[in-house]
């Protein structure tokens, strides 16, 4: 199928929807190093500018909309999140596309906190927003360590089929469990992120990895987000995009716990490919994987769409 994309960033989204067989014909996103990263990775259909100058009509005709709207206003990670978040409308320039284009399907992409934010009735709005726009619309969590990624990431994302199409699209179902339950299910056990980065050597003795290359920021163990010991076989904690409030990263500790991880190893559980090479520093690198979708998780999903043929004139 013909897909838009919108809050592209570096493209995990989009990289997993291609690798199923689909096309994004466009794509649009405001942060400059994840759009040149998207240019150098996956191609230059993507343009920088905001979403909100952005008439639908200066957007192709499409089969489909996909986009991880910004989730900082969501995200349990913000005290301060409210539904008076600023951030939190964004979403309405995704329906304002969808509206405009009416693409057979789209997927909306965002954190788990959206869930529980304001007593829960911020996820019955924006059903009601999509439903309203002629979508009958599914919300699912999932956990992306039970589709191969090496991380317990929960995401919350919202399917839309168009109604005169009579169908529907359900969810993949997983390929892996956590153990033993794996067996009862007779899925793949969960990967490990000790299994995930066993065979990458440290950064001092291999430069020719590309982005291989780590925070000095001091080691802590004190059990707060980002200074946890890390236990090797499991999943790794979700990789995310933030800073702490004293300006400090926050990228976790490498299984070994002896240092933190680089931006490779981190782009590694996020289930991006060795080649996928990030645009700018450290800061930036950890920044674009840390807001991505895992490419390995959209994939999975990917593959519940009909992959059309030449149904969208571009």
């Amino acid at each position: 199928m013909k897909i838009v994309s919108l809050f592209s960033g570096a493209g995990g989204m989009d990289l997993g929807f291609i690798r199923a067989g689909h096309e994004i014909i466009w794509a649009n996103d405001i942060y400059e190093k994840a759009i040149e990263t998207y240019k150098l990775n996956i191609g230059d259909h993507i343009n920088c500018s905001d979403i909100k100058d952005i008439h639908s009509d200066h957007i192709p005709e499409c089969d489909m909309i996909i986009g991880g709207f910004p989730c900082q206003g969501f995200s349990v990670a913000n005290i301060n999140r409210s539904t008076e978040d600023e951030r939190n409308k964004l979403y309405l320039e995704m329906l304002r596309i969808i509206k405009g284009k009416k693409p057979k399907y789209f997927v909306a992409e965002n954190v788990k906190g959206i869930l529980s934010l304001g007593k829960g009735k911020v996820k019955e709005m924006i059903l009601s927003d999509f439903e309203s726009a002629g979508y009958n619309v599914t919300c699912n969590l999932v956990n992306a360590a039970n589709y191969g990624v090496p991380q317990q990431r929960e995401r919350v994302f919202f399917i839309g089929v168009r109604k005169d199409l009579n169908e529907s699209i359900n969810f993949p179902s997983p390929t892996h469990a956590e153990p033993p339950s794996h067996l009862l299910f007779g899925l793949n056990e969960w990967v490990t992120i000790g299994e995930a980065l066993k065979d990458i050597p440290e950064p001092e003795d291999a430069p020719e990895i590309p982005n291989h290359e780590y925070t000095k920021y001091k080691l802590r163990f004190n059990g707060y987000m980002g200074h946890r010991e890390i236990d090797p076989n499991r999943p790794s904690p979700t990789i995310t995009a933030r800073g702490d409030n004293k300006g400090g990263v926050v990228i976790i500790h490498h299984p070994n716990n002896h240092r933190r991880l680089s931006v490779r190893e981190a782009a590694i559980i996020q289930s991006f490919p060795m080649d996928f090479v990030f645009v700018g520093s450290k800061t930036d690198g950890y920044r674009q994987i840390g807001n991505a979708v895992p490419p390995l998780l959209a994939f999975n999903l990917a593959k519940c769409f009909p992959v059309y043929q030449n149904t969208v004139k571009v």
